[in-house]
């Protein structure tokens, strides 16, 4: 069984091997809070994986070491599998979902593990793992579904009880439940008034839709950019240890995501994954009620795709009013454009973009549509520059 006991253990096991990241304080995350960020995007291996991975490892038998060991996962997993066996000197071999974004896959392999990309996401590469498992008899590290990984997580939850006097709540990311089941058994153990919170996307919804019907569910697909929380179904053992110490559950959408990571990168200079950011997107958005609450986020992860990167900021920004693109229409004579950019300029837009179109069967002889893109403050703004367009007789389509 999980004991307070055993996530000691594991805290003085990782003591020379992992980061104790430092809070950082994020009053500007949701003024109405306390905001704390735990930046496990900071620790090795760019997640707080390798705090399970590492524990699970060193508490093997012998024998087992002997064997290797094998694991599958979106990415964060494999990297603190890789390291945690090299660091023991283990073979390790990795099953990855072949859509795993290719900087988590190279540094996996940078970490010394043999790479096994299956077709699929995370529930097939679990499949190829326990079939490879019985095939060669490797040892079987599980992501999340297993005693001393969750130990190794909660690590996370003793920190935060040394790290902040008077925390009202955490708020954690939940894939498979790993994590929040550490981090919500250490904690509720220590103080069961805090309360824990957990925070999945709305396209991976496993274990908020289990824990709302309890029983465990499996969903039939799943869609997300947050691809580190993107598991069909929890663990047995998270399930239950979600339903007894984790307070509430809630979704955050792919845009409140991608604007909780544009946030971190700009105010904070912190990189986060989609998984990372997901509790960060739950403050932001109020999805939880922390108002006047002294409250930790913990960022677990910052593994991302730099060109999912470039994506996820453009949706950001799209998100948080802070670019927008319009299309008018116009008689196509000189003049027009210079009325538009003038227009937008003075309230404060800046034009990046214009796309000028004269052929369409529904515009007049005479008549052209403009698509403008351009950077704005907020949706305050682009409201004042639409009314401005319409005072001057312009006629927007969208």
């Amino acid at each position: 069984m999980l004991t307070l006991d055993r996530i000691y253990h594991a805290s003085y096991v990782l003591q020379n091997v992992i980061r104790r990241t430092d809070l950082i304080s994020a009053p500007k995350l949701n003024p109405a809070s306390n905001i704390y960020l735990k930046p496990e995007n900071l620790q090795l291996t760019g997640s707080f994986k390798i705090r399970g991975s590492y524990y699970k490892i060193s508490q093997l038998l012998p024998e087992e070491k002997e064997r290797g060991v094998i694991a599958c996962s979106a990415g964060n997993h494999a990297q603190g599998v890789a390291l945690g066996a090299t660091k023991n000197g283990l073979k390790s071999i990795i099953c990855l979902p072949a859509t795993a974004p290719i900087s988590k896959v190279e540094a996996t392999r940078n970490y010394g593990a043999e790479i096994c990309l299956v077709d699929g996401v995370y529930d097939d590469a679990y499949q190829k793992a326990l079939q490879l498992r019985d095939e060669m008899g490797y040892t079987f590290v599980h992501p999340f579904d297993d005693e001393a990984v969750i130990a190794g997580q909660g690590t996370i939850g003793l920190e935060l009880m040394n790290q902040l006097q008077n925390i009202d709540a955490v708020i954690v990311p939940i894939g498979g439940g790993g994590l929040i089941s550490g981090v919500a058994f250490a904690i509720k153990t220590l103080n069961p008034n805090i309360k824990v919170y957990g925070v999945q996307s709305t396209g991976a919804p496993s274990m908020f839709n289990s824990i709302n019907n309890r029983k465990i569910e499996r969903l039939a697909y799943i869609s997300t950019i947050a691809d580190g929380i993107a598991v069909k179904e929890p663990g047995a053992n998270t399930f239950d240890l979600c339903s007894k110490y984790v307070d509430d559950i809630v979704t955050v959408s792919d845009d409140e995501i991608s604007c909780a990571i544009l946030t971190l990168i700009e105010q904070h200079k912190l990189i986060a994954e989609g998984a990372g950011a997901v509790s960060v997107a739950a403050a932001m958005f109020n999805k939880v009620p922390i108002e006047g609450k002294n409250v930790i986020c913990v960022v677990s992860g910052g593994n991302i795709d730099v060109n999912i990167l470039d994506r996820v900021i453009k949706r950001g920004l799209l998100k948080g009013g802070r670019t927008c693109m319009l299309t008018v229409e116009l008689i196509d004579k000189p003049g027009q454009l210079l009325k538009i950019s003038k227009i937008i300029a003075e309230h404060g837009g800046n034009v990046t973009g214009v796309h000028h179109e004269r052929s369409n069967a529904n515009l007049d002889i005479n008549g052209c549509f403009l698509r403008i893109s351009m950077e704005t403050k907020d949706f305050g703004q682009i409201e004042d520059i639409k009314k401005a367009l319409i005072d001057a007789g312009v006629r927007i389509c969208q």
